[in-house]
């Protein structure tokens, strides 16, 4: 049985090698072919006989693989995707042959010393206070939602009412403020945690996606006010050393979306841009987007660790207390999969300096896509600031005819967004395995089917 398990597991490792080595010379996006292939291979009902293991695998590869998107490619500029780190996908695998059940210490004490571990270097890197306790989670929507969680502890205990005993039924009343373009995910956040989607008050933004510090309004009783590091179109910062203070001198809680943008903390270039945002009271971001781990992977800070324990712990007979850090007390998952090792893998073979070459450099991948654009009489929209390029093709009908001629092209891929009011292509440069040259390709490729589209 070992013997028939090793050469599978070998030959997994081996397809998945294979599969990596490709990605330069095939296209980005999936074929329609290829697509349809795995879905006619998929068809049928619940078959009656066992595959075997081998024959599972095969299939998996043969229709799978081709169906899948280059993402983990140099190429690929979608949704602010990082790759994975050859160190972080290999540390990957072996957890999965560990195959613990990350809640705790007593159900895995490596994870849980790795994940404090990750937890503490994170929080240095992003800048943020040493007294501030860490969750790691799924991605930044969880992420926001516990360090939201927290918020909404601590205000309402701030006026005597225990949410996780009573609930909101008869609750004092929260006011939440955010920035008119924050992202879609904060607004899902808070319709989970029964905040409303409808009932925030929602604050102008500026040309770039920023809210605008003199709109604040008067803040009174119980309130959370929601900013931005890293605007999911522009990159742009909102400024957090004019709002901040004035939302603590009201009694308010501060919470920050910085799925990515927390990380230009990490690069002495860039992080200038997240002076002020240190002084909130809780953070989001992603470990699936900047710091290239594997999916997926999102941490929260919250700068009251009590609040964070109060809104997150869990009490059963069986779940005794195992005098360490239990993760199950801070984040809202029970069983979930090791990502602290992933994490700790990540910061550990980057460094300091490999991490702020990373950021650096993707910022600096962004800023030469953008030049090569305008001195083609491409129209881009944002101050790139960052990562993020926003690029329009004249109307737009004929900005979305180029994005789906760009993407079935195959050479690289962008997606489509909305911005200010216009159709936009959206270029997130955030990936470990993007190279100059594969910059220097995707420029080609753009340019190319801008000028073949009529």
């Amino acid at each position: 049985m070992s013997n028939d398990r090793n050469t599978l597991l070998m030959d997994a490792a081996t397809r998945g090698v294979r599969y990596l080595d490709s990605l330069d010379n095939r296209t980005v996006a999936a074929s329609p072919e290829a697509i349809e292939r795995l879905r006619s291979a998929l068809a049928g009902n619940f078959p009656e006989k066992a595959m075997p293991d081998r024959e599972a695998l095969e299939f998996i590869d043969a229709f799978g693989s081709p169906a899948t998107v280059a993402s983990a490619g140099g190429r690929y500029f979608g949704f602010v995707t990082g790759g994975a780190l050859p160190a972080t996908l290999s540390s990957n695998w072996l957890a999965g042959a560990w195959d613990q059940n990350s809640f705790g210490f007593t159900s895995s004490p490596a994870i849980a010393l790795f994940e404090e571990t990750a937890l503490r270097w994170a929080r240095e890197a992003l800048g943020l206070p040493d007294s501030s306790a860490g969750a790691i989670v799924t991605g930044a929507t969880m992420a926001n939602l516990t360090g939201l969680a927290a918020a909404r502890h601590r205000v309402l205990a701030n006026v005597g009412w225990d949410i996780e005993c009573d609930g909101l039924f008869g609750a004092p009343e929260i006011t939440v403020i955010i920035g008119a373009q924050a992202h879609a995910s904060l607004i899902k956040v808070l319709a989970l945690l029964g905040l409303g989607r409808e009932r925030v008050v929602s604050v102008p933004a500026d040309d770039q996606g920023r809210m605008l510090a003199e709109a604040l309004p008067a803040i009174t009783g119980p309130a959370i006010v929601c900013l931005q590091a890293g605007n999911v179109n522009s990159g742009a910062f909102d400024p957090a050393h004019n709002i901040v203070p004035r939302a603590h001198d009201a009694g308010a809680w501060v919470h920050v979306d910085g799925a990515f943008g927390l990380w230009a903390h990490a690069c002495p270039d860039y992080a200038q841009l997240c002076n002020g945002f240190a002084d909130a009271d809780s953070w989001a971001t992603d470990a699936h987007k900047w710091l290239n781990v594997p999916y997926d992977s999102g941490l929260a800070f919250v700068r009251d660790e009590d609040a964070l324990h109060r809104a997150m712990t869990i009490t059963g007979a069986y779940l005794q207390p195992s005098g360490f850090r239990d993760a199950i007390d801070f984040t809202p998952e029970s069983s979930r999969r090791a990502r602290g090792l992933d994490v700790w893998t990540a910061l550990r073979t980057l460094g300091r300096e490999g991490l702020a070459e990373l950021v650096g450099r993707n910022c600096r991948q962004a800023a030469f896509l953008a030049d090569g654009l305008r001195r083609a009489g491409i129209d881009v929209l944002n101050d790139v600031v960052l990562n993020q390029v926003v690029v329009s093709f004249g109307s737009d009908e004929r900005t979305r005819s180029v994005i789906a001629a760009i993407q079935e092209q195959g050479e690289c891929w962008c997606g489509g967004t909305i911005w200010r009011d216009r159709a936009a292509m959206r270029i997130s440069v955030s990936s470990w395995a993007t190279t100059q040259a594969d910059i220097d390709r995707s420029l080609a490729a753009i340019l190319e089917v801008n000028a073949s589209v009529r």
